[in-house]
């Protein structure tokens, strides 16, 4: 008969003896955080597990190169921690974002995974310590420097390789959208009333300029992020840390991901705060805001079909009732908003961790990781999809145009001619009677006709110039 494989083994800590699961790569204390955070099942995402793997490996080099690690150790740990990186152990990377507050639980998870994965390539067993997750892997590294490094690596790499790219497609279906309905005039609108008249090409324009300006917002931020905290550790002094440690990492990081970091000339502003983090969600924040700008315009220009503005289509892509036949709504632009909402009530969370500042460190690291990740996720999804599922397929109808003659803001097309309180008095008789500016104006003036074709020309009054149209507002 078959011997039953056992379903834990004994792992030890400084605290003593743990049950682990026998397969597991982690160790006691991260089965002590287990136990201790059953809180949600929120964990941090690809993207932050990626960067720690990426810190630990270039770590483990610098390390070796300083002569604080062994060859054969460390290459084990490379290769280890590039599998984390990679996305090969992140059934090991277990723990709750409700953790404690500094991320030290999660930093002992990295070094007890990689140590014990190290461990299995040199041969040894799970446990048994061939290679150490403190003295081995986290050779001089603290949690409080590791953790905010990696909210930094993580976030910049998200920028960098999803939200950057998304914006820049986004910006680009936009201006091409624009110069398609450039030839298009409506009526202009200013505090939801009616005004001058513009193209709707350049409407777009305006949403294009907000998407590029996002991708400009996004550049200045990753000069904030890549300023980072490691070479601290405990609380800034970086004692147990070699002197060439961080600035060596820091330049093997950057030469792995293809980011900028380099670290802080001032470790005990860089660890006991969260200032630039909050400072780079403020700025996902500005760019959520931008996105509900143009997803909020774009759905009230197509609302109706019949009892709305009806001025452009969106691409029908689901039905929008369950009683109601025939009903499409703009379900693309209300997915925008939702992640608007979420991004915002993220920044929310992110302003709070950062108060979560005290002395020497901060201790709502994770929470913030979390929120500030999602929040870039959330985004370049959004505006990719935005850009493919909505944008793309955006059709000027006639309305637009055809409501152009009716529009009582042509008045202001006559007022260098008569002036502002005659064109005044003209539109109020227009609005009352049901007639044109032009209509009534023909009465009211000795205006020609040819003269009022100049003075009433839309297009004209969609450019800059001084001889049509006097000041809006």
């Amino acid at each position: 008969m078959a011997a039953t494989k056992p379903k834990f083994r004994v792992e030890r800590d400084s605290m003593g003896p743990m049950d682990v699961p026998a397969d597991a790569l982690y160790g006691a204390s991260t089965m002590r955080a287990v136990l201790n955070f059953p809180i949600s099942d929120l964990r941090f995402p690809r993207t932050f597990i990626r960067a720690l793997g990426l810190i630990k490996l270039a770590a483990a080099k610098t390390n070796i190169g300083l002569g604080l690690l062994d060859e054969k150790t460390g290459d084990a740990i490379v290769a280890a921690a590039q599998e984390a990186a990679d996305g090969k152990l992140d059934e090991h990377f277990v723990l709750d974002i409700f953790q404690t507050g500094s991320g030290t639980s999660t930093n002992t998870n990295a070094n007890e995974v990689i140590a014990n994965r190290a461990s299995q390539i040199l041969g040894g067993d799970l446990g048994s310590r061939l290679v150490h997750p403190n003295d081995h892997v986290n050779i001089c590294q603290s949690s409080n420097d590791v953790i905010p490094t990696c909210i930094h690596l993580s976030a910049l790499l998200a920028i960098k390789e999803d939200l950057i790219p998304a914006l820049e497609h986004l910006g680009r279906e936009l201006r091409k959208k624009s110069e398609e309905l450039w030839p298009v005039i409506k009526t202009g609108r200013t505090h939801l009333q009616d005004a001058t008249p513009i193209r709707l090409g350049q409407q777009f324009l305006g949403f294009t300029g907000q998407a590029e300006l996002g991708v400009q917002r996004l550049q200045r931020t990753q000069q904030a992020l890549a300023s980072v905290a490691l070479g601290g550790t405990a609380v800034g002094t970086g004692v147990n840390a070699h002197p060439e440690f961080a600035s060596r990492t820091c330049q093997l990081l950057s030469q792995m991901t293809g980011v900028h970091i380099q670290e802080t000339d001032n470790h005990f502003q860089a660890q006991s705060t969260l200032d630039a983090t909050v400072e780079a969600s403020g700025v996902l924040e500005t760019i959520a805001i931008s996105l509900h700008k143009i997803a909020n315009d774009i759905r009230f220009m197509a609302c109706g079909p019949r009892a709305g503005l009806g001025e452009i289509t969106v691409p029908e892509v689901q039905p929008g009732s369950s009683i109601m036949p025939g009903k499409v709504n703009p379900v693309i632009a209300e997915s925008v908003i939702q992640v608007v909402a979420q991004v915002v009530g993220n920044h929310s969370t992110v302003t709070l961790a950062g108060q979560g500042s005290y002395f020497e460190l901060n201790t709502l690291m994770p929470v913030a990781a979390y929120s500030i990740l999602q929040s870039i996720s959330l985004l370049a999804a959004s505006a990719n999809n935005f850009a493919d599922q909505c944008v793309k397929g955006i059709e000027a109808t006639s309305v637009g145009p055809e409501m152009l003659e009716k529009g009582l803001m042509l008045g202001t097309g006559l007022s260098p001619a008569i002036g502002y309180d005659a064109a005044a008095a003209i539109a109020k008789e227009a609005a009352a009677t049901g007639q044109t500016i032009r209509e009534v104006a023909r009465l009211k003036t000795d205006l020609t006709e040819a003269q009022l074709d100049q003075l009433l020309n839309p297009e004209a009054m969609t450019e800059p110039g001084l001889g049509i149209g006097g000041g809006g507002g």
